[in-house]
């Protein structure tokens, strides 16, 4: 099972709006898929005794991470970096076993014009630092704004179709992991 990661825990976010279309995505390609919506933290995961000893609430969180076959990262671009919240979950994650050798894919988005680059470019070397197995084929949607419909749903074709691409590779590069 792949697990989808909302990398914001902002109300109303877009970076939710397109998970949720990779999450359909993955479903076309019959492919077991988990989301986690940082949005759903538990509160107590940031007090600071959770550094010492993550509270029972969170184990949901560790066991979907521990038990995916591949992580896909769904990432905003914040001031020129990741999502605060998105950090602070990572740290909160057991290691080494969190990351170690577990493939991972990245998807920006952004209203800026490079659609989160710099965000994906720093969730690599961390990503890269615990040993995962980066996925080479980043999809960044810039202009954000523009790009979703009314209805949530992104309006390019084009886009649409590299989001796919992005899928089914990941889906083929997690099974030569999980077949050995």
């Amino acid at each position: 099972m792949i697990t989808l990661i909302v990398g914001t825990n902002r109300p109303g976010s877009n970076t939710r709006l397109v998970a949720r279309q990779i999450e359909g995505l993955y479903a076309e390609l019959q492919q077991p898929v988990r989301v986690l919506d940082l949005a759903q933290l538990p509160p107590e995961i940031f007090a600071p005794t959770a550094y010492a000893e993550k509270p029972a609430s969170f184990a949901p969180f560790t066991d979907a991470v521990l038990s995916s076959s591949g992580l896909h990262v769904v990432t905003p671009e914040y001031n020129g970096s990741m999502p605060g919240v998105l950090k602070y979950f990572i740290d909160m994650l057991k290691f080494p076993e969190s990351f170690e050798r577990r493939p991972v894919c990245f998807t920006g988005v952004a209203a800026g014009m490079w659609g989160a680059l710099r965000p994906v470019e720093q969730l690599q070397q961390i990503f890269g630092y615990r040993n995962a197995y980066i996925y080479p084929e980043r999809v960044f949607i810039s202009g954000i704004g523009n790009q979703l419909g009314a209805d949530g749903q992104l309006k390019d074709a084009e886009l649409v179709s590299r989001l796919r691409n992005q899928a089914a590779g990941f889906t083929a590069f997690t099974q030569k992991f999980t077949s050995k």
